[in-house]
């Protein structure tokens, strides 16, 4: 290890500061550019010892858990807090700026929709259990440690209301001080809870988990490894006026505000569309929007999540045909000749993306598609496999709903 002082040049994708050196590039958390620190360096990562030359757009962190002064925050929830809102906006859209430049794309990027403190209602926690105590919390970055935490900035105020009985429940369920980790969902309902990494609990100990649960409110459901282990109500979600049940430990979109933007989004873009196709749908974020104005065809590979969509489907009235279709969109595409029946296609896909899928959907006729991602890179490749395809990029929002880190969604409309 080594103490040197350089100046940051810039922000590197993960929001590190981007120092250059005689040995290339020094990579430091908590820095901004134009600031001089003083760092204790080991190969090409770099640990602020002191800040020399403050940068204008630094800010003092709105959470005590992230560290003094924003320099070599604590908890590893965040990694931007020391960087105010303007320049930390400026820096999500270019984010996806560069990432279709990599790729030759050069669209209108539109300004990003912000996320604001309070409104994740999905986060996942670290837990342990120690000699004196049950850590929840989020774990130090680069780090097992577990930083506990007694406030959270970008939680919901359900879910920081109810630490107290997230502590309780993950003590109640752990047997050893190996750590797990906690996903809290907040629902209409209560809090759904899914818990893995604990190994099968005896008989004495699942009911004293249970009976701990039922003992206290704001709890919809606990499950433990993806079975539920005690649902003392059903746990609902609301998708654009329609009521799902997700299933355990199932995937839903960090914020509401940031859904609803994407969601509004896509429908605006389907216009009439009569006949859509919904691929990597899940519990139908956007199937159960769409199926108001035109017949839908949601694809997914979840049986769960399907399940938990068609259901929903079928007792909602006012909604046109929803059709599902239990498929694995990496191993077995939808076809080119599968989207003639279809005039708009949605696609959601995980942060790999859907490359083989879009070299399909590149030689269709689909008149418009709307492709939503949680990766600029991946999303950047598949838009050039469907320009170069003949389709028109008419589109590309950036939406933020992990605040305070270097994750961006993307919403991009496409015609031909």
């Amino acid at each position: 290890m080594s103490t040197e002082t350089v100046t940051i040049e810039k922000l590197g994708a993960q929001g590190d500061g981007i120092a250059g050196s005689a040995g290339g590039p020094v990579y430091v958390p908590f820095s901004l550019p134009g600031e001089t620190v003083a760092i204790a360096r080991v190969k090409s990562q770099g640990t602020i010892m002191s800040i020399a030359t403050p940068s204008p757009d630094r800010q003092e962190p709105p959470c005590r858990h992230f560290g003094p002064d924003g320099v070599n925050g604590t908890c590893g929830g965040c990694t931007l807090q020391h960087l105010a809102d303007a320049p930390y906006r400026a820096f999500k859209r270019q984010l996806v700026v560069d990432a279709l430049r990599s790729k030759g794309l050069t669209p209108e990027v539109g300004d990003i929709v912000p996320a604001r403190p309070g409104e994740r209602r999905r986060v996942v926690f670290a837990a342990r259990k120690t000699e004196k105590d049950m850590l929840i919390g989020f774990n130090q970055a680069e780090s097992h440690h577990i930083v506990a935490i007694e406030e959270c900035p970008i939680s919901s105020a359900g879910i920081v209301a109810r630490l107290p009985a997230i502590k309780a429940i993950a003590a109640a369920l752990a047997i050893s001080a190996e750590p797990f980790r906690v996903a809290a969902l907040e629902t209409l309902s209560g809090l759904d809870l899914a818990v893995d990494e604990i190994r099968k609990l005896s008989d004495p100990q699942r009911r004293k988990a249970i009976e701990t649960v039922l003992g206290l409110r704001g709890i919809a459901r606990v499950t433990l490894n993806g079975e539920i282990l005690v649902e003392p109500a059903k746990p609902i979600v609301d998708f654009g006026g329609v009521e799902v049940s997700p299933p355990a430990g199932g995937f839903a979109q960090a914020t509401k505000p940031a859904e609803e933007a994407m969601a509004e989004l896509v429908l605006a873009h389907a216009g009439k569309a009569k006949r859509i196709a919904d691929l990597f749908a899940g519990a139908g974020t956007f199937s159960l929007r769409l199926a108001r104005i035109g017949r839908v065809h949601a694809v997914e590979a979840e049986a769960a999540a399907l399940a938990a969509l068609d259901q929903a489907a079928r007792k909602t009235q006012g909604l046109k045909p929803v059709s599902v279709e239990k498929r694995d969109l990496f191993r077995r595409p939808l076809m080119t000749q599968e989207f003639k029946a279809f005039d708009m296609v949605v696609f959601d896909p995980p942060r790999a993306g859907a490359e083989f899928q879009c070299k399909e959907l590149a030689r269709s006729g689909v008149k418009k598609i709307a492709a939503v991602s949680c990766n600029p890179l991946t999303l950047a490749r598949d838009l050039q496999i469907l320009v170069e395809g003949g389709y028109r990029i008419t589109g590309v929002t950036p939406i933020d709903q992990f605040l305070w880190s270097s994750h961006v969604e993307v919403v991009a409309t496409l015609e031909k």
